[in-house]
């Protein structure tokens, strides 16, 4: 009996249209072009602007792109995971809300919070349901208004981040193609260096965690810099050599957006040409979450049957990992 595996068949995004640059940012802020550009390599980013929207409002374009796509109807998916560290709410899941605005009904869903390496946490999850026969159709949401936890007075951090959607659709095939292997890593010493301390059980909302600014991004840029770095190469490397891959067998290396350098480090550990590393940070800067399946989504008419491809990132918490796959179609 062949193995069934979960292939991606289809992938959709989404940017909102008001764009942040360097330049409206340094009337914000005591920053610059060449500050920003030096360090982190982003020009701009895209911001989602609008009374009452949310992260689910990004979501469902993406999905409803994909159902477009496919010819897929919204009675057909059988469920949905959302990737975000920036819900609509504490409840309910995001994943739900985004199924209710692009009117399906027989999925469940749920969202997960793995920060920047959420998207692959959520992949590997989805990929389960596949390769059991559990589901048929799944999609993948990877999705951050980060703008909505963003201290736009912290020259540290309102520089890194943007808003945007992507997601993908994940199916049965037993061709040998789709996911062929995951490594995942965290380690939680690193909760320390980055994260938002206000409005969990620890620090309930109040108007001392209001005052205190504890519901914005905390971010120790030199510790988070030295372990992605090293983590984030680490695990690209270790799947390349788990699974026999020499930097000619792969088509792509597709990492998450937080830092040219980081991305940069990453694809000299694998000996990788740059023309095959996918890097839009410059336009979108990072959107946690969503900046794997952007790529993918921006890159989809490049992509051929067969590619092997490198997934790559490292998150908050601190969460890291690799996925490598085959891609299952010729995006043109």
């Amino acid at each position: 009996m062949k193995k069934t595996n979960a292939v991606i068949t289809a992938v959709g995004g989404y940017v909102p249209e008001y764009i942040l640059n360097n330049q409206e940012l340094s009337q914000m802020v005591d920053t610059s072009d060449e500050w920003i550009m030096t360090r982190v390599g982003i020009k701009e980013r895209h911001i989602q602007k609008g009374e009452g929207l949310g992260t689910s409002d990004m979501g469902v374009e993406a999905v409803k792109e994909i159902l477009r796509k496919t010819g897929t109807k919204p009675e057909e998916i059988d469920l949905i995971i959302c990737a975000t560290v920036t819900p609509d709410h504490p409840f309910p899941a995001t994943a739900n809300i985004i199924a209710d605005k692009a009117d399906i009904r027989n999925a469940h869903g749920f969202d997960l919070n793995g920060a920047c390496s959420g998207f692959l946490y959520a992949l590997d999850a989805a990929s389960k349901y596949i390769e059991t026969g559990a589901k048929k159709k799944v999609i993948v949401v990877g999705a951050d208004k980060m703008s909505s936890i963003v201290d736009y007075t912290d020259r540290t951090t309102c520089v890194l981040f943007g808003d945007a959607a992507a997601a993908v659709l994940l199916e049965p095939s037993e061709e040998e193609l789709g996911l062929q292997d995951c490594i995942l890593r965290s380690d939680g010493f690193g909760r320390k260096y980055l994260n938002m301390k206000g409005g969990g059980s620890v620090h309930p909302s109040s108007h001392e965690t209001l005052d205190n600014k504890l519901h914005y991004i905390f971010q120790d840029g030199k510790h988070v810099f030295k372990h992605a770095v090293s983590n984030m190469a680490d695990v690209s490397v270790e799947i390349m050599e788990r699974n026999n891959l020499t930097e000619d067998d792969i088509a792509w290396l597709v990492p998450h957006q937080a830092n040219l350098r980081i991305i940069d480090a990453t694809a000299n550990r694998m000996n990788l040409n740059p023309e095959k590393v996918m890097i839009n940070i410059e336009r979108y800067g990072n959107t946690t979450a969503a900046t794997i399946p952007l790529c993918l989504w921006e890159w989809e008419k490049q992509l051929k049957k067969g590619d092997n491809i490198i997934l790559a990132a490292f998150g908050a918490g601190f969460t890291w990992g690799s996925i490598y796959l085959k891609w299952a179609y010729d995006g043109k």
